[in-house]
């Protein structure tokens, strides 16, 4: 075996290892999915009733968020079982396998997507049932999916590399609660962001939650003439945008979440 392909193969092995765990564990894949269901819930007949979309229903406007949503959430699993196999020694055990050191997230991270793709059937099911449209071609709404997914991929080695840094369950799930809910609130995901005032209004322009919530609309059709789009250049190329998040998202992170991988493992 080539040292190009072990990465590949023994990542797959992982992967099949943490999807048969997810199955043994169905909470994990249950709280993936029941808390974005509760956001749609809430949002489309509490909020909903008094939020006002120009030109729009709010619950098709709402539906392309709680997607997003959904991925942050479903990627966050990806930090949360790293650190609870590293209090329970797991990754010593791979040490002392013949395997390359990057296959461990690389199985994680796969895992994870597989997870990820569960969730968005489920959600899309819920928000058909609650009222949402998809006014794109079968295409395009094939490409908004890839697109969440290819997000869900690269936010996992995020979420990765920050528990890998924290260590601990606890510590993790702190720190991503607070950073996970400002990003979701300040942006437009469940609101016309240019309603905020002035600072936050360009935080929300500028937040890559609004542009993949923005590109998810596009490629849906959940969109309106009548809804003002603001100028900054995110909003107005939220799908090339996007890519080039997911870019940047994986050249910084795979790398930096391997090294610490490394450094936990041999430490």
């Amino acid at each position: 075996m080539t040292s190009l392909t072990m990465p590949i193969v023994d990542g797959w092995t992982i992967a099949r290892r943490n999807t048969l765990k997810i199955r043994r564990s169905p909470d994990l894949l249950g709280a993936a999915i029941m808390f974005p269901i509760v956001f749609v819930l809430m949002f489309a007949y509490v909020f909903g009733s008094v939020i006002d979309i120009p030109g729009m229903s709010y619950k098709e406007f709402l539906i392309p968020g709680i997607f997003v949503q959904a991925v942050i959430i479903g990627a966050q699993t990806t930090g949360y079982t790293l650190t609870l196999d590293l209090q329970k020694g797991i990754y010593d055990r791979f040490r002392s396998l013949p395997m390359a050191p990057s296959a461990v997230l690389i199985g994680q991270t796969v895992s994870d997507l597989l997870m990820n793709l569960s969730s968005l059937v489920v959600m899309a099911a819920m928000g058909l049932v609650v009222g949402w449209r998809v006014h794109s071609s079968p295409g395009e709404a094939v490409l908004g999916f890839g697109l969440l997914l290819l997000f869900a991929y690269a936010f996992s080695w995020v979420t990765a590399t920050v528990a890998l840094a924290l260590r601990t369950p606890e510590s993790f799930n702190n720190v991503a609660t607070m950073v996970s809910f400002p990003l979701m609130f300040i942006s437009n995901a469940y609101l016309d962001s240019s309603k905020l005032p002035t600072p936050l209004r360009v935080i929300a322009e500028w937040n890559p939650i609004s542009t993949f919530t923005q590109a998810a609309r596009e490629l849906f059709g959940n969109t309106s003439s009548a809804l003002r789009t603001s100028d900054a250049w995110p909003m107005q190329h939220a799908i090339p945008a996007s890519l080039l998040w997911i870019v940047v998202l994986l050249v910084v992170f795979v790398p930096l979440a391997t090294r610490l991988y490394k450094k936990t493992v041999s430490a």
